[in-house]
């Protein structure tokens, strides 16, 4: 007897994730994939590949094909996702399972083929796509059914996704290609300019990690934080170590965190002023790995004035929702795309 697994996929810029029904997440790795340059065969996928970012030979090129939350290289997706695929499988090439995968609000028709496309070319039997708002919405356990507003603030690695939802819908929303990447590019930058100092991604990412702050640390009684930073200096070509501050850091975060401010902003001043008074009352709820920056919720409610929670896993909400809207087909029905919904949940017209 043969049977299906069906999984909800993350396919996030930074980190793909793998939520199996009834299983939970079981795959969470890297958006990271190192390819042969000479034969164009896949290496590593995930965590493997992204050990070995910026240290590679010639020989070997390691790739994110996805930016700003699209697909970036169309066959490096699918070799990445046929590997996650299969291993959602127990590696058996009988099982085709249905999946769910996420997509951001702000994409074109064209990005969102391609996600399907790509979905399907590696191993899917069937694709059901739903927007990252949504997805995370549902993850944090948000009433989104109801008849009363749900804000979500999803910061991605590539996208931050802004919506505010009611009745299973999404009735006002901003989608900017800002998340934990141009955080890490802000801070590359930043020591470039002041420092003379080249730093990769990793140690960026590492920075933004350990000492980054959206506020000042000492608001809430901790001290300001520094991290020593290893690169190579631009005038001399010698490797350098140098101290960076949180201070530092968060003057280099400014304007990026600025533009989530105010995509935050844009939907509140769109949506509806009896939903409004729901926000009011409910709050905002973050999700994503930007989430985890220290005080971001603390900037966000300064910025609003409204009560800003942080979802109880973050990183987990946008996989958690792709995979509930898998036992929730018929009431998830308005979630998914117009040509995503099941057959047998459309009713005649005309």
């Amino acid at each position: 007897m043969f049977f299906t697994r069906d999984i909800g996929i993350d396919l996030g810029t930074a980190n793909t994730l793998v939520y199996m029904k009834g299983h939970g997440i079981i795959i969470r790795e890297p958006s990271v994939v190192a390819v042969d340059v000479q034969t164009d065969k896949v290496r590593c996928v995930g965590e493997e590949a992204k050990a070995v970012l910026g240290r590679t030979p010639d020989s070997v090129a390691t790739v994110r094909p996805l930016r700003d939350g699209v697909i970036a290289d169309f066959d490096i997706t699918i070799s990445m996702l046929e590997d996650l695929i299969r291993r959602a499988a127990g590696n058996s090439f009988l099982i085709r399972p249905r999946v769910v995968i996420c997509v951001p609000s702000g994409v074109t028709g064209v990005e969102r083929r391609a996600v399907r496309d790509v979905t399907e070319q590696a191993g899917a039997r069937k694709v059901l796509v739903i927007e990252e708002p949504m997805a995370a919405a549902l993850g944090a356990g948000l009433p989104v059914s109801e008849p009363t507003a749900s804000m979500i603030v999803d910061i991605g690695g590539g996208t931050s996704e802004v919506a505010v939802i009611s009745l299973g819908g999404i009735v006002a929303s901003r989608s900017i290609r800002v998340g934990g990447d141009k955080f890490d590019a802000a801070i590359i930058a930043y020591v470039r300019k002041n420092f003379n100092l080249l730093i990769g991604e990793p140690t960026a990412e590492r920075i933004k990690i350990e000492i980054g702050s959206a506020v000042p640390l000492n608001g809430d009684g901790e001290s300001e934080l520094s991290i020593e930073v290893k690169g190579r200096n631009l005038l001399s070509g010698l490797p350098q170590s140098i101290t960076i501050t949180s201070q530092q850091v968060r003057q280099a975060l400014q304007d990026p965190l600025s533009e989530v401010v105010d995509a935050v902003h844009y939907t509140l001043e769109r949506t509806p002023p009896d939903l409004s008074a729901d926000i009011i009352d409910r709050g905002i709820t973050l999700t994503g790995g930007g989430a985890l920056l220290r005080g971001i919720d603390r900037l966000i409610h300064h910025a609003t004035s409204m009560p800003v929670h942080i979802a109880e896993n973050p990183l987990d909400c946008v996989a958690v929702g792709a995979g509930l809207v898998l036992d929730n087909l018929d009431a998830m029905a308005d979630a998914l795309s117009e040509e995503d919904v099941p057959r047998y949940n459309s009713e005649p017209t005309g």
